[in-house]
């Protein structure tokens, strides 16, 4: 077998391998546009049954965090708001 022909089996490999990723990323990028299209639907439920869509992003974001985390941080912003007057 030639270097040529052995180069063309590599890149023919290669090109077959980056297919491969490239093909399942848009998988997966069509998955993940979907799935928010189910959260826009779940949200628009939600705020047609009077709940602030604004407030259950937040209470979503706090679900995700560590307790010690939150407190943290709540402390630190009730010492500013303090400082500030607005407690």
């Amino acid at each position: 077998m030639s270097d040529a022909s052995v180069i063309d089996e590599q890149s023919n490999a290669a090109g077959e391998e980056l297919r491969q990723f490239i093909e399942r990323v848009e998988h997966l990028e069509a998955e993940k546009k979907d799935i928010a299209e189910q959260i826009k639907e779940v949200m628009a439920e939600a705020k047609g049954r009077g709940y602030d869509t604004k407030i259950l992003r937040k209470v979503i974001a706090l679900r995700k965090r560590d307790a010690d985390d939150i407190a943290e941080e709540e402390a630190v912003l009730d010492m500013y708001k303090a400082a500030l007057g607005m407690s």
